[in-house]
């Protein structure tokens, strides 16, 4: 899992500090770089760990913890903001690379005996000797899903949702759960509605802070909009030439939202 980099090796570099991602001014957060050429990080040869790759190179991840580098040519952007400014192609890895570094921050100690951790250099885990527990990653299956009454479909403005920005259903799966139960759930307790017709659509890692998005097409069935008043403050059926402010199209509700507007203008 761990790697010490050759100083020759050409690779891609995510540095992670704090809650934000570390950006050379003027340049992509994915840094294209030889490690000599990070002569900053040097102290942190021993906890470089490999991530996957990007565009034919390895990429690695290296963080930083709390500590902020102290560089002129230093910026420091928050992870919905690299998403958003990234090429498509990088979503994936940007997405690993913070799951990864969450996964080792809050693994540092045995949560069953409480003794000091220590990484699997074979695997992505980590092991604790004294009690022999081992944990891997943690993974939140979430089930989202676009909505369609006729010409129009269901979106709603949750209580996490920046001002304006309405986006599809969403929510965790629950323990003895199908993903197929989990959507007609939480349809019902959000908005108070019935669906029919449920068709897989695609999933996607999101990284807020460790879910599975397992997208999911549905029709009206029966019922009109309720809303919870916790988790959903506003809902409402939308034609699609009219439509407020939605997720950016790499998300996938900004996908199934235009898969829906595609479906009903075919």
């Amino acid at each position: 899992m761990k790697h010490r980099p050759s100083n020759d090796e050409q690779a891609y570099w995510l540095i992670l500090s704090q809650d934000k991602l570390v950006q050379l001014s003027g340049q992509s957060c994915l840094i294209e770089h030889k490690w000599s050429e990070l002569s900053f990080l040097s102290a942190y040869a021993d906890d470089v760990v490999k991530v996957g790759e990007y565009r034919q190179q390895n990429c690695y991840v290296i963080d930083l913890g709390q500590e902020v580098p102290d560089r002129d040519n230093i910026e420091l952007i928050n992870l919905r903001a690299a998403l958003m400014s990234e090429a498509h192609d990088a979503f994936n890895i940007l997405a690993r690379a913070w799951q990864v570094a969450l996964f080792l921050r809050t693994h540092r100690f045995c949560g069953q005996c409480g003794s000091r951790m220590e990484a699997v250099h074979w695997e992505l885990a980590m092991h604790c000797h004294r009690c022999q527990h081992r944990c891997y990653p943690r993974i939140s299956p979430c089930i989202i899903v676009a909505v369609r009454k006729g010409e129009q479909i269901l979106l709603a403005q949750g209580a996490h949702h920046k001002e304006g920005m309405y986006s599809t259903l969403a929510g965790f799966v629950e323990s003895g759960e199908s993903l197929e139960q989990a959507v007609h759930r939480e349809i019902m307790e959000e908005v108070g509605i019935k669906v029919k017709n449920l068709r897989y659509f695609s999933s996607q890692p999101w990284p807020f802070p460790h879910s599975l998005m397992m997208g999911y097409l549905a029709e009206w069935d029966s019922g009109e909009i309720q809303v919870d008043g916790r988790e959903i403050l506003a809902a409402d059926w939308f034609d699609f030439d009219k439509l407020p402010l939605t997720p950016p199209p790499f998300s996938i509700a900004g996908q199934l939202i235009q898969a829906t507007t595609n479906r009903v203008s075919q």
